[in-house]
């Protein structure tokens, strides 16, 4: 089902290429400008404030791109009929969560979903404050937690798969839109454990370590095989959303999207994220060259989405 919003009304014709949202995004548009720019010569300004706070200015109408770790929701489509922000929603790349440990520690190795769900859920602040008390045979230790702040769509993704309810979680753990700074904070404490996109993971595995997830079939290391077969339970699309007014008018946006789609499955595994099926890149070039906006999704959080579908 396809959501058509209102027209836009700005015109964004010779200003530059404004993309913001999410960090776990920002590695794969700040890569696509350099290449673009470097060939172009055209400014592209990329930021990042999270995929939730991206979208507010996007549907406000000060992006033309919304780098996002999740799709839109029902209240962001609502603000952005409200501004009259028509956009077109491209899929990018394939995504999974990882949580990982200090290289240091020694006794974990995998975590099951219900684990983690009794470490996050919001009756676990406070409470759940040992790795003994998320494991009997782990150690009686302090548990740090680290992981994206609330304004991110992979905190959205992370609570709706692990808590059953999006934006519920406990709330005193380090949080961060910076996935280096999280890297960073979870290197230096040998009793941490933390969440974010498995980019920052791969590439800083040599200092890290991911736990495998138990889904219930056994504990999975996030592989691209086992990503896009499905039994990642923390595996998920990565999107551009597009001002339709701004691909009107102005053809350095529309130059921009179509070289960052047409070389991106080359490339996107140097930024340590995974590339969709061929499929699926066809048909983002569709959506994008016949304008069609809207979103597949309803204004509702996908768990699981199949994203090797698209495009058939």
């Amino acid at each position: 089902m396809l959501l058509g919003l209102g027209p836009a009304a700005s015109s964004w014709a010779q200003e530059a290429v404004r993309a913001d949202g999410s960090s776990t995004v920002y590695p794969i548009t700040q890569e696509a400008a350099r290449r673009y720019a470097h060939n172009a010569g055209v400014e592209v300004d990329v930021q990042y404030s999270g995929t939730t706070g991206g979208f507010r200015r996007f549907c406000a109408g000060e992006t033309q791109i919304n780098d996002a770790s999740r799709p839109i929701n029902r209240e962001e489509l609502k603000a952005c009929v409200e501004s009259d922000v028509e956009f077109v929603e491209l899929p990018i790349a394939l995504d999974a969560l990882s949580v990982v440990v200090h290289s240091d520690n020694d006794w974990a190795e995998e975590i099951t979903i219900e684990e983690l769900r009794r470490l996050w859920e919001p009756a676990a602040e406070d409470s759940v404050m040992t790795w003994q008390e998320v494991r009997p045979e782990w150690p009686d230790r302090p548990i740090r937690l680290f992981g994206r702040g609330q304004d991110s769509g992979t905190y959205d993704f992370f609570t709706s798969v692990i808590v059953g309810e999006t934006r519920a979680s406990r709330h005193d753990y380090v949080a961060s839109e910076n996935e280096e700074a999280l890297v960073e904070g979870i290197m230096l404490d040998r009793e941490a454990l933390g969440f974010f996109g498995v980019g920052a993971y791969f590439r800083h595995w040599e200092n890290l370590q991911d736990l495998a997830i138990d889904a219930g079939d056994g504990p999975v290391h996030p592989s691209l095989n086992a990503v896009r077969e499905g039994r990642y339970p923390l595996a998920r699309p990565l999107f551009l959303y597009v001002n339709a007014g701004a691909l009107r008018d102005d053809p350095q946006l529309q130059a921009f999207l179509e070289a960052y789609l047409d070389g991106l499955s080359n490339w996107v595994h140097f930024t340590g994220y995974m590339p969709l099926p061929e499929a699926a890149y066809d048909d983002a070039k569709k959506r994008l060259s016949s304008m069609t906006t809207g979103s597949r999704f309803a204004g509702e959080l996908q768990v699981g989405t199949d994203i090797n579908d698209w495009g058939k």
